[in-house]
Formats: C-alpha cells, sequence, structure tokens
C-alpha cells in the first residue's frame, strides 16, 4: 500500500493526459479529478451520431471533462494533437477504454509513458473485448492490469494486477462496473510511484498470449445450434451491445434474460418452442439442452418478464409450433 509522502503530493503535480471515450472511462477520470491529480487534457472520439434520431452525441467523458473546465481535444488522427501534448511540460499518459490504437510516435510523447487500465490479468485477452470474452468462455476468474502501454496491442510491460472471481451469472454491465472500481483502485495505489519513476513494469510472458476479437453486431444473433450454456453466456455478455436477437414465432425479438435446463425429454428439433402455461414459461430447444427464456424485448417494444410477454403473443408463438 502506498501512503501519502512527498512522492505522492509531488507526482499529483505532474500533467496528466487522459485517454478515454466509453462510460468505463468515466469511473477512472472521476477518481483522478477526485484525488487531486492535474489532468491537462481529455483526448477522446469525435462527437457522434447516435439512436434512431441520430442525434450528434458527447463521448461520455467529454460531458464529464467540460463539468470540470478541463480541455478537451478530439482528433480525426491522433497525430493531429502531437504540438498540442509537447507544449505540455513532459506530461503522463492515462487511458482507460479509448477505443483507437495509440502510434507509437505519439507514444514517445509521454513521461513514463501512457499508462493503461485494461480489464484482464494479462497476458490473458489483449485485445478489445475482455470482459465479454470471459464471459462468453465461462471463466472463473478474471481482473485488471495495470500497464505501460506499446504499439503492440495490450503487449507492454505490466505495473500490477489484481484478480477477481467470478460467479457465472455476471452480465457485461455488471462486470465493468466491477472490474471499472478495482481499476481505478489499484490505479490509484500504484500511480505516485509511477509518476515519479520508482516503480518497473515487468514484460508479459508472450507465449502465454491470448487474444479477444472485436464485436460485431452480427454477433448478437443468436444460433439455436449452439448449446444452451453457451447461448445463455452470449445473452449475458451481450446485454448492452449488440444484444442477443432471434425470432420467436413470428416476432422479431432480444433475449435480455434467461437460463439453462437440462430435460431428458427434450425435443429433437432445435428451434421449436414449449409453453408451459401453468407457470407459464416459454423455452427454446438449443443443439444441447433447453433455454429457459425470463424477459425479452419484442424490436420496437418494451422490455417485459415472459409471463407479460406470453401474455400478448402467445397467439403468434403457437401459430407457428
Amino acid at each position: 500500500m502506498i501512503h501519502t509522502s512527498q512522492t505522492a503530493i509531488s507526482s499529483k503535480t505532474k500533467s496528466i493526459v487522459f485517454f478515454g471515450t466509453e462510460e468505463f472511462s468515466c469511473l477512472t477520470l472521476a477518481a483522478l479529478i477526485e484525488n487531486g491529480y492535474t489532468i491537462a487534457a481529455v483526448v477522446t472520439k469525435p462527437d457522434s451520431k447516435q439512436g434512431r434520431g441520430q442525434k450528434i452525441t458527447k463521448p461520455h467523458v467529454k460531458l464529464l471533462a467540460e463539468a470540470h473546465g478541463i480541455p478537451v481535444w478530439q482528433p480525426a488522427k491522433l497525430t493531429d494533437i502531437t504540438k498540442d501534448v509537447r507544449a505540455l511540460d513532459s506530461p503522463a499518459g492515462v487511458l482507460v477504454s479509448y477505443g483507437k490504437i495509440i502510434p507509437q510516435s505519439i507514444i514517445e510523447l509521454f513521461t513514463p509513458g501512457i499508462i493503461n487500465v485494461h480489464p484482464s490479468l494479462l497476458p490473458h485477452y489483449r485485445g478489445p473485448s475482455p470482459i465479454e470474452t470471459a464471459i462468453l468462455n465461462g471463466d472463473q476468474e478474471t481482473g485488471v492490469s495495470i500497464m505501460q502501454l506499446s504499439a503492440a496491442m495490450d503487449a507492454g510491460p505490466v505495473y500490477a494486477q489484481t484478480s477477481h472471481q467470478l460467479q457465472g451469472d455476471e452480465t457485461s454491465e455488471e462486470l465493468y462496473k466491477t472490474l471499472g472500481k478495482q481499476g481505478v483502485t489499484l490505479l490509484l495505489e500504484v500511480l505516485p510511484n509511477i509518476l515519479t519513476d520508482t516503480i518497473a513494469p515487468q514484460p508479459q510472458d508472450d507465449t502465454q498470449a491470448t487474444y479477444c476479437q472485436l464485436i460485431k453486431k452480427a454477433d448478437g444473433v443468436i444460433d439455436w445450434t449452439s448449446p444452451a450454456r453457451s447461448i445463455e453466456r452470449q445473452i449475458r455478455a451481450y446485454q448492452e451491445w449488440p444484444k442477443s436477437r432471434t425470432q420467436l414465432g413470428s416476432i422479431d425479438v432480444i433475449i435480455s434474460a434467461a437460463h439453462v435446463v437440462q430435460s431428458a425429454g427434450q425435443s429433437p428439433i432445435v428451434g421449436s418452442l414449449t409453453i408451459d402455461p401453468s407457470v407459464p414459461s416459454l423455452s427454446v430447444q438449443t443443439g444441447s439442452g433447453q433455454l429457459v427464456l425470463d424477459a425479452v424485448k419484442p424490436i420496437g417494444k418494451k422490455e417485459m418478464p415472459i409471463q407479460a410477454f406470453l401474455s400478448g403473443y402467445a397467439s403468434q408463438l403457437k401459430s407457428t409450433q
């Protein structure tokens, strides 16, 4: 544990440029502000059109920075901030869920470099979707790594790590919040020593590296030939985006919660629906086991528990049986 000292105090006077975009980034930025660190600027993606109305929306970290009077840089190309960074007094960088590759020419502008908060136990799950991938794979453990950014994706040396045991029922939203808080705690513990160069990061073992991929919208389409357990994990992993989509009878829906049952009398027809009016409940036959749906969202409607869904749509389901 790092205690308040001259080292800690002096580290807070060093200029930091914060890189981030998503809501996950805001936890760290808010903590740095609250703990008295000098945030010289926030670098984030340009404002973008979102939603059905294609309204121009500011990134979450931009709103937070503006609320605290911190300059916001939104370069189309990261090399556009070169002059701005050079104008600062040997700044450090902190990066959390920025969403763009940082070129080496930009990394080299920072001292002791750019510090990255990555939500996995590196070298496991280098890449853009470590939280979702841990859920998809049914991992029993994940964690957070504080590392020094390098040009190669998530391959830089690691300052510190903390692990987190998974229970097997976490959604991506819940795990983002949990690991976000743990990342903040760990960063605040080691940051003073990083900024004063009194801690050395340790190289990763590249032979143990595993990778996760960028999630695409098409990944959310449910394949009912997959095992029920895999589909249930997909629903939890993709809860926020791209969401898990399918067609039940003649109705296009998003499945937002479900659980697995193993039944000796399961139907041989993958994708077939079973309605139990006594509960009431709705289950789908998968490639292995049955998936009981707990909550769904018909496209264009609000999310509803399965009992409410059956009350309004059961006849459309039965017509396809």
